[in-house]
């Protein structure tokens, strides 16, 4: 099965400095009780609201991030979490579902996606689209002049954290809104191109399929998706201390068992 070819890690975001700790619970979806290195215990704000099969580890190391603002309810969000990765040796994985999109769009602007994308001229965020336009696509991308494809090029981010070894997947439950995408993927072809981007949040993953197991409907639309001309482009992302780091694209599998 095809793996990652070796790309020299970039920085494409850094991060103000993370604090680190343990894990004590996880609960109401979206607050989490860390104990600091410290010694002080702190609620932090969760923005991952699903499962977070495979990375959920009561026990396990995380990072939080301080940023007390009068606007926000808690003055910590959890970033990272660290885990035991495909190759046996602690990988930390990024946990934060609102940090994605910024990702992506950092890599684009940086350049790191010309070969597959071709020349951005303009990047634009939550436009509306779809049936009745009652849909947003998380990037709206309008090629230079100088672009081979003149079409605009619609961009849905995914988060991926759950894995089988080496192999991200997605989803990890069952994604209604997610199934409604790649179906509104489908919908702008052939006048624009279509794009599904998955965010693979930890460092020790080299391939992406999707995740039959948890969502069957989602793969078969997934391939139909394929079929139909959507590209996928699952970027492979290291997170550390200070900074995220590009490193580079995952193959793509149809399912997570190819013979």
């Amino acid at each position: 099965m095809p793996h990652a070819t070796a790309t020299p890690p970039q920085r494409v975001l850094p991060l103000e400095a993370l604090q680190e700790g343990v894990l004590l619970k996880r609960y109401k979806r979206f607050l989490a009780d860390v104990e600091l290195d410290s010694g002080e215990v702190v609620t932090a704000h969760c923005a991952n609201t699903g499962p977070m099969t495979g990375v959920l580890q009561v026990g396990g190391r995380v990072r939080l991030r301080h940023a007390p603002s009068p606007t926000r309810k808690l003055a910590w969000s959890w970033e990272q979490a660290q885990v035991v990765g495909a190759d046996g040796q602690p990988v930390w994985v990024g946990i934060n579902t609102a940090l994605p999109n910024r990702l992506v769009r950092a890599t684009i602007e940086a350049g790191l996606l010309e070969p597959w994308l071709g020349p951005i001229a303009a990047i634009r965020a939550e436009v509306a689209y779809g049936l009745n336009r009652r849909s947003r696509i998380d990037l709206l991308l309008t090629p230079s002049a100088a672009a081979a494809d003149p079409r605009p090029i619609y961009v849905e981010v995914k988060n991926t954290t759950w894995c089988a070894g080496d192999l991200a997947l997605f989803p990890d439950t069952v994604t209604e809104r997610g199934q409604k995408h790649l179906e509104e993927l489908m919908g702008v072809l052939p006048e624009a191109r279509a794009v599904l981007l998955p965010c693979l949040s930890r460092g020790d993953l080299q391939r992406f399929a999707p995740g039959d197991a948890a969502d069957p409907r989602y793969g078969e639309l997934f391939r139909q998706a394929l079929a139909a001309g959507v590209e996928v482009l699952p970027c492979r992302y290291g997170f550390g201390a200070e900074g995220i780091d590009w490193l580079g694209v995952a193959p793509v599998q149809n399912r997570q068992s190819e013979p």
